[in-house]
């Protein structure tokens, strides 16, 4: 097997939902720790980027680490992402972990709605990595998360928005280098209620999205929460050159979570390392 690759989707206490877990304090030197132990090489800190700082949600439908940013009416009021702070404490881990490579970066959300707010601090140069992320859809007069959309419409017509959604970020913004976790909307797929998720009933709606994705010249994300075959298959099928590997770690235990099983895959598929850990895999 391929030297693991770097981690590039990794959040520390300084996204607003990871910091408000109760031992949020540190959590970026313990995940540098932690790639250390397991002989990761490299590894970004992709913090949240969320411009749109308000959205609806149900009652229950953040996680613990998110539930205490949601106010009595039901929405979600998001603290800005510190920037200094973070750089500050960048540095201070490079300082003391040198044989590390340690990479900024963010997660940013719906970049085709925010990229005149976010210029300034994406063209500054201090961000190694941008990865964009599609988290809502339009409810109401508002937007909120496929978790609560599937509430309140068909599952169907939840998964298909946001496989349409898909394409008008790509064509809307060039602020991001990489497509992260295309698979976000099956998470929250109510299979108690609709059965399992099939991807070939949205089979046509993944290519289109993947389509958009490759002629954009863009890499798509493995994230290894779970790995889907079908992913890196039709990805390579319809153009896509270039993947790279994500745990979305917000706990230093999960970091590069099953990446040697990612690995393998993605080489099945013609998929080769970079010349640096971070590097994207192309084929």
């Amino acid at each position: 097997m391929s030297r693991l690759p770097a981690d590039s989707h990794v959040h520390s206490e300084w996204s607003w939902d990871a910091g408000s877990l109760p031992d949020a304090a540190g959590t970026m030197v313990r995940t540098c720790e932690q790639a250390m132990r397991i002989g990761l090489p490299a590894l970004v800190f992709t913090e949240h980027l969320d411009l749109e700082d308000t959205w609806r949600v149900d009652d229950g439908d953040l996680g613990p680490y998110a539930q205490k940013h949601v106010d009595q009416d039901g929405f979600v009021r998001v603290p800005p992402f510190d920037v200094a702070g973070y750089l500050d404490a960048i540095e201070r881990c490079r300082s003391a972990f040198p044989e590390l490579r340690i990479l900024t970066g963010v997660e940013y959300g719906q970049p085709h709605l925010w990229d005149e707010q976010a210029a300034e601090l994406l063209s500054s140069g201090v961000i190694d990595r941008v990865n964009g992320s599609l988290h809502m859809l339009p409810f109401g007069d508002t937007r909120t998360e496929p978790t609560t959309l599937y509430r309140h419409r068909q599952a169907d017509e939840v998964m298909w928005a946001y496989l349409e959604e898909i394409p008008r970020m790509v064509a809307g913004s060039d602020s991001f280098a990489v497509f992260t976790h295309i698979d976000y909307a099956v998470r929250s797929w109510p299979a108690e209620r609709v059965g399992p998720f099939d991807p070939r009933r949205f089979e046509e709606g993944f290519r289109g999205a993947m389509r958009a994705l490759a002629a954009s010249g863009r890499a798509l994300e493995m994230n290894t929460r779970r790995l889907w075959p079908w992913i890196p298959s039709w990805w390579a099928e319809e153009g896509g050159r270039a993947v790279t590997f994500g745990s979305d770690a917000h706990q230093p235990e999960r970091l590069a979570a099953n990446f040697p099983e990612a690995v393998a895959m993605v080489e099945s598929f013609g998929f080769a390392e970079g010349s640096r850990p971070e590097d994207p895999w192309t084929r």
